[in-house]
């Protein structure tokens, strides 16, 4: 059986190209990760590569290194090297350039008390398991994890990260990430979950993925089976460009709707992909469709190898503001800024200032209102009002 009924429009023509790969082999995740595309001669089975395109990526690859899945590579236009697609996946001669940004820009190994955890907030961890995944993003502010072969990590590393959180009783959120967390072995992973389901104060396991958006066959009913185990459990992906959300993305995530998994969404704002108000109201509205809440609009990282991604601020808060109230409240996401120091909100203004008992504030539409808020306000308490009211009375 397809994978999904209504299938890949791209997956004819990839096909073509392909004459020996069948429908079974191209739904099979195993398969897509076996025949990722990692050389220029793979990637002109899909698109056209010019010579100096070609240069620019065996340049770059040398530094860092790519992979795409063979689905995500259907997605992408064969004619225009400024596809949305291709620039977050083929490497470019711009990610040499000497530039501003450093490899660990969050100074996440300062934080790093065990191996593979990360922690920058009193209440939750971030728990790397893998430096492994489907499609190998340019834009990835952990670029400095990926060498020449894929890792997750030990038993004995996972073991020491569960006793550290054992430890932490103020730890009640665990983020399993990456790389991508469902590119760890499936079996080491339900026996993961099941060692942070039997520590009492943990409350809540994420799980950061992109296999929905660039390796859709991941999915399985059997993976989805063993997540629902596991309850409460949340799961956050990466879609930054309408383009993405295919019939198998949705499909993907119908399945682990079903399992009874919310969904929530964590674009980054990327020139030249999706900083532009038309494409980001359209993904949006997609990502709402599909019932994947979209959760957070990330500043892109000044990272060392991706600078030429950076939009100024001033674009991002404007989307924002545009968005506001000219959409559904739920599809507008929170604009922040990842630091060291954890997430910065980047908020459009709408409070203006205070006059005397006044807040003066704008609507969406920019028109003004004061709101009547005193700063000394009568007692909230009605008992203890009739009680001073009562005793004054005397």
């Amino acid at each position: 059986m397809a994978f999904c009924a209504s299938g890949n429009p791209h997956f004819r023509e990839a096909i073509e190209r392909m004459s020996e790969v069948e429908r079974e082999q191209w739904d099979d995740w195993r398969w897509q990760l076996r025949h990722r595309i990692t050389t220029v001669e793979d990637l002109r089975r899909y698109v056209r590569v010019g010579p100096e395109e070609a240069s620019e990526i065996e340049a770059a690859s040398k530094k860092f290194r790519w992979a795409i899945t063979p689905y995500y590579a259907s997605l992408m236009d064969k004619e225009d090297r400024n596809c949305p697609i291709r620039k977050q996946a083929v490497p470019s001669g711009l990610e040499l350039r000497e530039g501003f940004g450093a490899l660990d820009p969050l100074h996440e190994e300062e934080n790093s008390p065990v191996d593979g955890l990360i922690r920058l907030y009193p209440d939750r961890v971030a728990f790397c398991i893998t430096n492994q995944c489907p499609t190998f993003c340019r834009h990835c502010f952990r670029k400095r994890l990926v060498g020449e072969v894929d890792r997750h990590l030990s038993r004995s590393q996972i073991q020491k990260g569960i006793e550290y959180i054992k430890a932490h009783e103020e730890i009640r959120d665990v983020l399993l990430t990456g790389g991508d967390a469902l590119l760890f072995p499936e079996d080491r992973l339900e026996e993961l979950l099941a060692q942070l389901r039997r520590i009492p104060h943990v409350e809540i396991i994420r799980i950061g993925t992109r296999t929905p958006c660039t390796l859709p066959q991941r999915i399985t009913p059997k993976l989805c089976d063993m997540l629902e185990k596991y309850h409460p459990i949340w799961i956050n992906t990466q879609f930054n460009h309408p383009k993405e959300i295919t019939p198998e993305a949705e499909e993907a995530c119908a399945r682990l709707l079903k399992a009874g998994i919310p969904l929530g969404n964590q674009s980054v704002l990327l020139r030249g992909v999706n900083d532009t108000l038309e494409v980001m109201k359209k993904l949006v509205h997609e990502l709402v469709r599909i019932r994947v809440r979209p959760y957070y609009l990330f500043q892109a990282q000044a990272i060392k190898g991706a600078e030429h991604f950076i939009v100024p601020i001033e674009t991002g808060i404007e989307i924002i503001r545009s968005l506001r109230g000219f959409t559904t409240g739920f599809a507008v996401p929170q604009y922040v800024l990842d630091t060291p120091y954890g997430k910065i909100p980047l908020n459009p203004q709408y409070m203006l200032h205070r006059d005397g008992d006044y807040w003066v504030l704008r609507s969406f539409d920019g028109k003004i209102w004061r709101e009547f808020n005193p700063l000394k306000l009568p007692a909230a308490d009605t008992s203890e009002a009739a009680g001073r009211s009562h005793h004054t009375g005397r």
